[in-house]
Order: C-alpha cells, then sequence, then structure tokens
C-alpha cells in the first residue's frame, strides 16, 4: 500500500495563496497537504523539516522556488519544486484563485509519486 503523496504550498507569507490551495485540497483523496512561507515571519515558516516531510514543494512563484534551492539546497529535486506562476493578487479563498488552483494543480502533480524511503 502507498502512502499519501505529501504536497507543501509555498507562497511569501503563508496568508493567502498557499493557505488557500491547502484548504482546496485538504479533503483530496492520496494526498496529505500543508502550507508555508518563505518570509521568516511567515504563518508558518518554510523550513528544512517541512521539506523533508513533502514529497513535493508547490510555490505560487519562480522567487519562492529560487529561495527553496538558496536556502534549502539539496532537499529537494528541481524536479520536485513545482512552480504555479500564481501572483500575489488574491484574498484568501478569492473564487478566481481557488478555480486557478482547481485547473493547474492536479494536472501538475499527476505523475508526481511519494518518494521512496529507506
Amino acid at each position: 500500500m502507498t502512502r499519501p503523496l505529501r504536497v507543501v504550498f509555498v507562497c511569501a507569507q503563508n496568508r493567502l495563496r498557499s493557505p488557500t490551495a491547502e484548504a482546496v485540497f485538504r479533503d483530496m483523496e492520496d494526498w496529505e497537504v500543508t502550507s508555508a512561507g518563505t518570509n521568516r515571519d511567515a504563518i508558518t515558516p518554510l523550513s528544512r523539516d517541512l521539506l523533508e516531510w513533502a514529497d513535493v514543494a508547490v510555490c505560487m512563484e519562480k522567487r519562492h522556488r529560487d529561495i527553496i534551492r538558496q536556502r534549502f539546497k539539496g532537499t529537494l529535486p528541481d524536479d520536485r519544486i513545482l512552480i504555479l506562476g500564481i501572483p500575489d493578487d488574491f484574498e484568501f479563498m478569492d473564487e478566481t484563485l481557488t478555480g486557478m488552483l482547481h485547473r493547474i494543480v492536479p494536472t501538475r502533480l499527476e505523475s508526481v509519486r511519494p518518494r521512496e524511503t529507506t
């Protein structure tokens, strides 16, 4: 039996976009989701432990991926850090944002599988 895919959604402050993604996909079958922010004063700051837990980091913007690469080098391979290209223009649970997430995220994660553990 395969364990659920562990997904961490990442934005800057962990106040609007990534918590929305976490809420949207919280009940997704075969996924465990959480969210974090790249800023040190984020509600839930991104950490090495969180990235080691995750199978994939889903970043709202390219700059979030760049921060992961710089600050947490080697924690996740590049093919496990996805960029959605969603700008910081939305409020929490904004209808346009949730629609974008529903359209983009499942397709992007179709081929991602849980990492092998040793």
